[in-house]
């Protein structure tokens, strides 16, 4: 299966490597899995790293310097899709563009925007319901 990891299941991993945001992130980046991340996922994390978390910087470029080599970077596409408009948060929208664009079989996160939208685009799960799935 392809998974695109959200931004909020990446910094949980990169964080805490016993936690289920990580468990998480090893089953989506291991065979049978295509792990995926995109642009605004790689933008965001530096962005949030240097908000909430500066004095964790090395631990975020340790975390991409390795997940870069297991993880696919797929681009943002420009030309918007439809389903968009069900996301409230307008800067997770490039997020559902690119697993759309990718063919993404899940969606990988924790955010309620994308958990309560009623997309049938990708499945769209947390991390405690991704690693209950045989995939």
């Amino acid at each position: 299966m392809r998974v695109l990891i959200d931004t909020n299941v990446l910094i949980s991993a990169a964080l805490n490597a016993d936690g289920v945001p990580f468990q998480a992130y090893k089953k989506a980046s291991s065979y049978p899995n295509k792990g995926l991340i995109c642009e605004q996922n790689v933008d965001e994390m530096k962005r949030i790293f240097n908000k909430k978390f500066p004095a964790k910087l090395a631990v975020l470029d340790k975390f991409l310097s390795m997940a870069l080599l297991t993880l696919e970077l797929i681009p943002v596409p420009e030309l918007k899709a439809q389903e968009e408009s069900q996301i409230r948060d307008v800067s997770d929208r490039p997020i559902l563009r690119a697993a759309i664009w990718a063919r993404a079989d899940i969606l990988l996160t924790g955010d309620r925007d994308f958990l309560e939208a009623g997309l049938n685009k990708s499945q769209i799960v947390t991390p405690a319901v991704f690693l209950d799935t045989k995939c």
